[in-house]
């Protein structure tokens, strides 16, 4: 079993930025691939970006990439989503997950709770 906690989520200006993380315990996340998804109000969860195991690959969402990126530190057991050029759309509730590297949500065994990030225009 994963446990994983997200923080670092909060309010900021559109333009301005914020860096997520994620802290896992219980088992190692060198195991898994870590992905990050988001959730807006009314709207399906969706993919934002994922990293492999070694950390050597990455795919991003179309709208985030060139202003978001994930991270990892496997020493640390976490790993991270920095966010620059925030725009309101991407206001939602950001969430980790550890599995396969893959843009499918059902590819992930494990899931946090989730830290609201809001946009302001």
């Amino acid at each position: 079993q994963v446990q994983l906690v997200e923080s670092g989520g909060g309010l900021v200006q559109a333009g301005g930025s914020l860096s997520l993380s994620c802290a896992a315990s219980g088992r190692s996340i060198s195991s898994y691939a870590m992905g990050w998804f988001r959730q807006a109000p009314g709207k399906d969860r969706e993919f934002v970006g994922v990293i492999s195991r070694s950390g050597l690959s990455t795919d991003y969402k179309d709208s985030v990439k060139g202003r978001f990126t994930v991270s990892r530190d496997n020493g640390k057991n976490t790993v991270y989503l920095q966010m620059n050029s925030l725009e309101p759309e991407d206001t939602a509730v950001y969430y980790c997950a550890a599995g396969r590297f893959s843009t499918r949500l059902y590819d992930y065994d494990y899931w946090g709770q989730g830290t609201q990030v809001t946009v302001s225009s």
